[in-house]
């Protein structure tokens, strides 16, 4: 965790200071930790606000460079991550609830980008998808399976 929080507050001052081209590599490390150490972190809370502050950072980049669609990309993939997360049963409970919680403040954030920069096939395929994907679904609550169709939290 200590590594990924340097490596973040590195990519940072390198994204304010405008050496965009080295805070990528640095954010692209970061998100690698978060995405390796998800399942392994004792805190829960932790391991899914990693892994949204760093797809996060990565959208803010791409935007930084003027590249909406790769911005784009990088909410949809941590959305449907947590989304996914959210119903695996081989996942402890903890870390289920916590990409249930993290998932609709990544709901709010593609919303918030679709409103200034418009749909994007990914968004698109994500927020407003008819059927949900095979297997991420079958056996769950009918409420949240709804949910997770419309991409409601």
């Amino acid at each position: 965790m200590q590594h990924w929080k340097r490596t973040t507050e590195i990519a940072n001052r390198l994204f304010n200071q405008g050496d965009l081209v080295d805070a990528r590599e640095l954010y692209l490390q970061a998100l690698a930790l978060a995405q390796v150490l998800f399942e392994r972190w004792h805190d829960a809370d932790e391991a899914v606000a990693a892994c949204v502050i760093s797809h996060h950072n990565l959208a803010d980049l791409h935007l930084r460079l003027k590249q909406p669609q790769e911005s784009a990309e990088y909410l949809c993939a941590i959305h449907q991550r947590l989304l996914t997360a959210s119903q695996d049963q081989r996942l402890p409970e903890s870390l289920r609830q916590a990409a249930l919680r993290q998932s609709g403040k990544t709901y709010t954030e593609l919303l918030s980008f679709i409103s200034e920069y418009g749909q994007y096939p990914r968004t698109e395929r994500l927020l407003y998808r008819q059927e949900p994907q095979p297997g991420v679904l079958a056996g769950h609550d009918p409420v949240i399976t709804q949910a997770i169709q419309q991409g409601i939290h």
